[in-house]
This record gives C-alpha cells, structure tokens and sequence, in this order.
C-alpha cells in the first residue's frame, strides 16, 4: 500500500500565494520559513519537505508566477489578424496583473529569479518571447532591431498602464478603466509599430 502524501498541490499553492503576499509588500528579507508557514496554517517541516530551503520557496514564488503569467498569454493564441493579436497579448497582461498582483509585484517589481536556471534577461525569458513575436507579426520586414525595440516599449507601456491601475491611479470603475488601457495602448502602439 501506498504511503499517503502529507503535503499536497493545494498546500504548495497556499504557500506560493502566502509567499508571494509577503514578498510583495515586505520584501523577501521579510520571508522566512516559520512564518510563511504559520500563515498558511502548516509546519516549518511542510515547507522544508515541499520546497527543500527558504531560498527555494522564494525562487518558486516568480517560477509560479511566470507560469501563470505564460498561460494568460497561451491562452489568446493566433489568428489571422496579428494587430488584433497583439491587441488581446496586452489585455491578457493586465488581466493576468489584476488576478494575481502578488505574483505580478514579485515578478516586476522584486525581481525575484525563478531560480529555472532560464535566463536572467526579461527579454530573453519565454514570456516576452511571444510578445516579440507577435510584434514581427505586426511589424513584418521591419530590421530586427525595430522589431526588439517596440516589443520592448510596447512591453513598457502596458507595463505603466497596468502599474498605474494597480496602485490605484487610475479612476473609474472596471469598464471605465480597461476602456482607458486599451484607448492608451492603442494610442502609443500606434506610433510604436509606425515609428
């Protein structure tokens, strides 16, 4: 007979999430395992067995979030209109930012590595991959150097637009404020793209 697992998926994701919490608005010197784990309502030796270190959990909370980020992304897919395209990739940013902010903070704003061994360079990491590729989608005969500059402003843009509505700035309710993101990224990618 099999031996039943102690620690589950459920308790690796509620100590992702408490993570992510306290890195977020703390830092990641405020991280240890105790308290993590007291908030999320489970031993020290229940993060030791699921994440191995302190350092690891840390490292798991961006590797966490990229993944949720790379599926937000997966999830507009491709058409046969690449503007609309791209359009659907920055609406997918900002709704990935809104439903997960802890994650999205310490992703962008902590820099925390996800520790994959992947690359260091937001540029090179898978996520911005796909945004570089539907701006050549866009853009298409445009030099190479055209095509990474505007995925990176267009990538800064959406950026500032979804920083901005997370720390309150912008006003509105739900509707007034993704119509004011699309109507400001359309706007700059206008000029982006053209440029």
């Amino acid at each position: 007979m099999a031996r039943p697992r102690l620690h589950d998926d459920a308790l690796r994701t509620r100590l992702l999430e408490v993570t992510s919490q306290v890195l977020s608005s703390d830092g990641e010197s405020a991280v240890t395992v105790r308290k993590v784990a007291a908030a999320a309502g489970t031993s020290a030796s229940a993060v030791y067995a699921l994440f191995g270190s302190r350092e690891a959990l840390v490292e798991a909370v961006s590797g966490e979030g990229f993944r949720r980020f790379a599926e937000y992304l997966g999830a507009v897919g491709q058409s046969d209109d690449p503007a609309t395209d791209l359009r659907a990739l920055g609406g997918a940013y900002r709704r990935f930012a809104l439903a997960d902010p802890h994650f999205y903070r310490v992703m962008f704003y902590r820099a925390v590595s996800p520790g994959d061994s992947g690359p260091t360079s937001a540029i090179d990491r898978p996520t911005f991959r796909v945004l570089h590729d539907a701006v050549a989608r866009v853009a298409v005969g445009a030099p190479p150097e055209h095509v990474l500059n505007a995925a990176v402003g267009l990538w800064g843009l959406v950026h500032g637009l979804v920083s901005l509505e997370l720390a309150g700035l912008l006003t509105g309710d739900e509707p007034e404020r993704e119509a004011a993101f699309d109507r400001g990224a359309a706007t700059v990618a206008s000029a982006l793209l053209g440029g």
